[in-house]
């Protein structure tokens, strides 16, 4: 079986991300051939004369008017090496929000910038949403390279801005790779282009295909948020199903039901295609347990030996999603795992300045795109790690109660520490 990479891509407004990805679809053969014609057609009604790549991602009738990328656009493709999942986001700043969802997931981010400009404030924005986020490697791709000649000089300076930016932001040198490419002719996207012989690095898919894809959720204690709670009276079966959100697991293991606190034993890791010696991040299972448990949906079980805490207050980083304001004493849903509970927002802390990467004081309220340092109070006990220890079980979201809208992304801690 292949292993799958998700990855996402940022970047300013006209960088060439929706033609990017056009690129790597369509050099990598992962279009069907009535996509290519729609696409020509619509091209020569544009009056090119050659094909629009990024109409085979920017999907939306605005998008394809403006030619502008305003959702996110999730694509799927495949080479005889990896199985890709990639989420094009958009480069306005009235979208940072849609770089979060995109990103939240994501194992790899290619940050485009375009090479007559360098390093502009978006870029400096949808680095800092990354580094806040944990994503553990980036690719600078500087795109647009045959409109500087494929000057090697005018790369390399802005290849040596955004690593002191990288830098300063957390990122160790080893987990940002620049590549120079041209999204337009296909320059070191899919095949090495003869005009940059000074370049000696991969191309992009060659990257994308190389990377490792082990993330840090691999490594760290084992969590399982349990969905659903599976009963057989005939055979007296009871499991907990769920997917395993960190960690590993495997019969013999010591475990801790929370919030209950509760320690038990891990009996059996079944699969509807049976048993397994051992189960980890991402994979569904059902374990069962040696003791007989009251536990629901919404219950996590995690390694009792490195157990997360259990709490109420939660000092965390929201990054609001909604056009309404977010005021001291608002009332909303909190969803954590598998678990919904109610939940007061307390004090507003530092917001992140996105346009000069450092937090400042003094917020009142959160606007539409804002990020800042929050204190909430659920009415419910929650096992929290803290985000940057384990993404999937230091996050939540917030959630309008009679709508059902997602208000805010949120994390857990302070991930994000400027240099």
């Amino acid at each position: 079986m292949k292993d799958l990479l998700r990855f996402a891509t940022a970047g300013s407004v006209d960088d060439g991300k929706s033609t990017l990805v056009g690129r790597l679809l369509y050099d990598t053969k992962s279009v069907l051939a009535d996509q290519i014609e729609a696409v020509t057609r619509a091209s020569v009604d544009k009056g090119l004369s050659t094909p629009d790549l990024s109409l085979l991602v920017d999907g939306l009738r605005a998008e394809r008017e403006q030619g502008i990328t305003i959702d996110v656009a999730y694509r799927y493709f495949s080479t005889p090496t990896r199985e890709f999942v990639l989420a094009d986001t958009p480069g306005h700043v009235q979208y940072t929000r849609n770089t979060v969802t995109g990103a939240s997931t994501a194992e790899l981010a290619v940050l485009l910038v375009d090479a007559r400009y360098g390093v502009v404030e978006q870029t400096r924005r949808h680095a800092a949403v990354l580094a806040l986020l944990r994503v553990p490697r980036l690719v600078l791709a500087i795109n647009k390279i045959d409109l500087v000649d494929y000057d090697e000089a005018v790369l390399t300076a802005i290849g040596k801005d955004f690593a002191g930016l990288a830098r300063s932001l957390g990122f160790p040198d080893e987990a940002v790779t620049t590549i120079p490419v041209s999204a337009l002719v296909g320059d070191n996207v899919v095949e090495r282009s003869e005009r940059t012989p000074w370049y000696e690095g991969p191309t992009l898919l060659g990257h994308l295909e190389s990377v490792p894809v082990t993330g840090p959720e691999v490594d760290a204690p084992f969590r399982l948020p349990v969905q659903y709670v599976i009963r057989d009276h005939a055979t007296d079966y009871r499991g907990y199903a769920g997917q395993v959100a960190a960690g590993t697991v495997a019969p013999g293991d010591a475990v801790v039901v929370l919030p209950a606190g509760i320690p038990t034993t891990v009996t059996s890791v079944d699969t509807a295609d049976g048993p397994l010696d051992a189960a980890g991040a991402g994979r569904s299972i059902t374990v069962r347990l040696a003791d007989d448990i009251d536990i629901s949906r919404g219950d996590l079980i995690a390694a009792a030996a490195d157990a997360p805490g259990v709490t109420s207050e939660l000092d965390a980083t929201l990054c609001w999603l909604a056009d309404k304001p977010l005021r001291p004493g608002a009332r909303m849903l909190l969803k954590h795992g598998t678990r919904t509970t109610q939940v007061i927002v307390g004090a507003l802390g530092e917001k992140l300045d996105t346009d000069t990467v450092a937090w400042v004081d003094g917020t009142e309220q959160l606007g539409i795109n804002d990020i800042a340092r929050v204190a909430l109070r659920t009415a419910d006990q929650l096992p929290v790690d803290a985000y940057a220890a384990i993404r999937a079980t230091g996050s939540f979201l917030l959630i309008d109660p009679p709508t059902g809208n997602t208000l805010a992304a949120g994390l857990v801690g302070q991930p994000l520490q400027v240099a």
